[in-house]
């Protein structure tokens, strides 16, 4: 159930309608703000918000840097996440590897950004074999740029980017069975 369908069966009761005020009403018809409470999603067709975030992975050993600059000439699956360890969160980024070399075939990177410090990211990578970067994003700052920020954790979205920079698809609220695949036949259809 998402958090509109959870709104609106909560403004019911015992079967008739409650009267909803003009501004609920008004927040639950525009879907993007009703399912990025964290923050304004992004508009797509627009340039990715910037980032520049610690993190582990290859290339980074937890000192080093990761941005958006850094992926020019590539569509990028960027994708948050909750916590490290988590089931939902294991299901999803073992999905992500398990595709990585299918992004890399598309010209297309996969990084993750969650609130865990760069240290419990380089133990859920060695523990779950992932090869795709995972940043440090305590604070939120760069999850609430991107709609994905409800403290202390950032929320199950995912964006992908294209080699310009552009944001061109992005999911809310992701199930993470088989969300890799989603986001790879949208690269797909996107470079066809």
């Amino acid at each position: 159930m998402n958090r509109r369908q959870l709104l609106q069966g909560a403004l019911l009761h015992s079967g008739a309608a409650l009267v909803m005020p003009a501004a609920v009403s008004a927040w639950l018809s525009w879907p993007s703000r009703a399912q990025a409470m964290g923050g304004t999603l992004p508009g797509l067709d627009q340039p990715a918000p910037a980032f520049s975030l610690p993190g582990f992975g290859p290339g980074l050993d937890g000192s080093g840097r990761l941005g958006l600059d850094q992926f020019s000439g590539r569509w990028l699956a960027l994708y948050f996440y909750p916590k490290d360890f988590t089931g939902g969160c294991t299901l999803e980024a073992r999905g992500f590897q398990r595709d990585l070399q299918q992004f890399h075939q598309l010209n297309a990177e996969v990084v993750g950004i969650s609130a865990d410090d760069v240290a419990e990211h380089a133990s859920f990578c060695d523990s779950e074999g992932l090869v795709f970067p995972l940043l440090s994003d305590p604070g939120g700052a760069v999850s609430q740029r991107y709609g994905s920020w409800i403290a202390p954790f950032s929320q199950r979205h995912t964006f992908l980017i294209d080699p310009e920079g552009v944001l061109r698809a992005r999911w809310v609220a992701v199930r993470p069975l088989g969300h890799s695949l989603e986001v790879l036949d949208e690269l797909q259809r996107l470079q066809a």
